[in-house]
């Protein structure tokens, strides 16, 4: 990214859906895209995805990190997901569903750790969220993008309203 305050974090929490609408209402987050990540194939489509390419179902997040910390987004994000499941969220099953903290910067890993070590007290089971460093991310098709706007009636697991 050419400009040094702006940075990426990749965020799987079960259908990008609602995901992809609750961080685009948060300030200092500039840009937020669906797509498939860290699965087998290079840019697999929707249905390669529901049929077990690996990939999990994941939010691109671009934010001014003078406005907002990856810590407040990571917050968030616990917020949102029970990470305690396994490849589920809300009525979604399935490996494409499994949540995530996928990082481009080696340098974000400590303040990922600090906030699942945090976070870890609040739950009696453990945290099943994965943090990995992004191998691969292929943007979803155009009818995922921004698919809440699109069809405010659809389904989400997760509540917007409010936000």
């Amino acid at each position: 990214m050419s400009d040094k305050k702006l940075k990426e974090i990749y965020l799987a929490g079960g259908c990008f859906w609602g995901l992809e609408k609750y961080f685009s209402l948060l300030s200092g987050v500039v840009s937020t895209e669906v797509g498939y990540a860290n699965g087998n194939r290079i840019n697999p489509t929707y249905d390669e995805v529901c049929s077990g390419s690996g990939h999990a179902e994941t939010v691109k997040i671009v934010y001014n990190a003078k406005t907002i910390s990856l810590n407040t987004i990571l917050r968030h994000f616990f917020e949102v997901i029970d990470p305690t499941l396994k490849n589920r969220q809300g009525n979604d099953f399935g490996v494409q569903y499994r949540t995530g903290v996928y990082y481009t910067d080696e340098a974000d890993l400590p303040d990922i750790a600090a906030i699942f070590e945090e976070e870890a007290k609040n739950y009696a089971k453990p945290i099943l969220t994965e943090v990995l460093p992004l191998k691969e991310y292929s943007k979803a098709e155009e009818y995922h993008q921004k698919y809440l706007d699109k069809n405010p009636g659809g389904y989400c697991h997760i509540k917007i309203n409010g936000r």
